[in-house]
Order: structure tokens, then C-alpha cells, then sequence
């Protein structure tokens, strides 16, 4: 089961120095909780700012993981270069992204000695369909969302129409430890979130997720 992590600095109270030293916290503590991936996703940062946040993130993940047994990879929202620059563990792309396909050729001339991991954005079938080659796409929204009441849900059977593919899908959207459970019963290989990961006990969260 994968858990998978997404970052939103601004749901943390105080000024941005205090929001951005929170957010590094939660991204250390998930790295020891064993959580799979963590998706850096500041998109309000300007590409200076988004790769100092990440470089400082990659190493909170080596400070935890280091000597121990525990993964956990950082991938960056929709920036290859910056990924490449940081030594981040791979990327997250759009539905309406370059192609995983296209950001492998990038990683490779590179240099860099790592395979990149690659999580693509899905709301439909048919975008799972086209995120072939990547890792594992992450399908959106699945359950209702308190703060985007106007988008409508997918529901649980449009996830397992959508576990059907032969890539692996994560559940996103309204995923709560009441309901995560349902997900996995739908063929999801895990289940992605900012508020299930970043609020709350996060040890207790992964613990209770893990035994599902």
C-alpha cells in the first residue's frame, strides 16, 4: 500500500519563515513515519525559492532515512530540472504535462545515475490510460472535498474503473481513515493526500493505514 504524501505550506499558521520550517518538520516526521512519497507541491514559489525548499526537504528525507530501512521518496511538482538539480527522487506531472516518457529521456542525458520515479495527475479514465510509463497515477477527486464543494466527486466506482489499467492508481480527494479503506477495496494501490498526512498524529495516521 502506498501512501503518498502532498505539501501545502499555507495551511500552516505564521508568516512564511514559520510555514516553510512547519512544513520541513511534517516532511522530516513523514519520512520517519514510513511514508512512501512525499510530493513537494509549492507552486506559488518562484523556481530560487522552490529549489532551496527542495534541496532542504531532500535532506530532511537523508537525515531520517539514513542508516535505517525506511524509503521515502521526494518527487517535485511538475519541474524536471528542479527534481535533477535537487537529487529529488523524480517528479509529479499534470494530466496535461510532457510525458513520463519524455521526462526519462531528460533525467538520462542528465547524468543522473538514478531512475527517476514519476506520479502523474489523473481525473479520468482516460487519462489513466495516457499516463503509461509512469509509476503510478494519482486519481482525483474521489470523494467530495470540504474546500472545493463545486468540483463534482468521481466516486468510488470511477477509482476502480480506474484501478483496472495496468499502471498503478493512487486515491486523492476527500480520503479520510474512514474511507480509505473503501479505496483499497476499489483496487487503489494506496491512497494520497495533504490534509490526511499534514494534520493530525502522523504516526497514528501511517499506523492505522498500514493495518487496513
Amino acid at each position: 500500500m502506498l501512501l503518498y504524501y502532498i505539501t501545502d505550506r499555507t495551511q500552516f499558521e505564521g508568516d512564511e519563515t514559520s510555514r516553510r520550517r512547519q512544513l520541513l518538520d511534517k516532511i522530516s516526521e513523514a519520512a520517519r513515519c514510513g511514508v512512501d512519497y512525499v510530493q513537494l507541491r509549492e507552486k506559488d514559489l518562484s523556481t530560487r525559492e522552490l529549489e532551496s525548499l527542495a534541496l532542504k526537504a531532500v535532506r530532511c528525507i537523508e537525515a531520517e532515512t539514513r542508516n535505517t530501512k525506511l524509503e521515502t521518496g521526494l518527487l517535485i511538482n511538475s519541474r524536471t530540472d528542479v527534481a535533477i538539480a535537487v537529487g529529488a527522487a523524480g517528479v509529479h506531472l499534470r494530466a496535461d504535462d510532457i510525458s513520463p516518457y519524455v521526462v526519462r529521456e531528460i533525467w538520462t542525458k542528465s547524468g543522473a545515475k538514478s531512475r527517476p520515479v514519476i506520479g502523474v495527475s489523473c481525473h479520468t479514465d482516460s487519462d489513466v490510460a495516457r499516463a503509461q510509463g509512469a509509476d503510478f497515477a494519482v486519481f482525483a477527486p474521489v470523494f467530495e472535498k470540504h474546500d472545493a464543494p463545486g468540483v463534482s466527486p468521481a466516486g468510488i466506482e470511477s477509482l476502480r474503473a480506474a484501478s483496472r489499467h495496468k499502471i498503478p492508481v493512487l486515491a486523492l480527494g476527500g480520503v479520510t481513515l474512514a474511507n480509505a479503506g473503501d479505496c483499497l477495496d476499489a483496487g487503489a494501490a494506496g491512497v494520497a493526500g495533504i490534509r490526511l498526512f499534514q494534520q493530525g498524529d502522523l504516526a497514528a495516521t501511517v499506523s492505522r493505514l498500514r493495518g487496513l
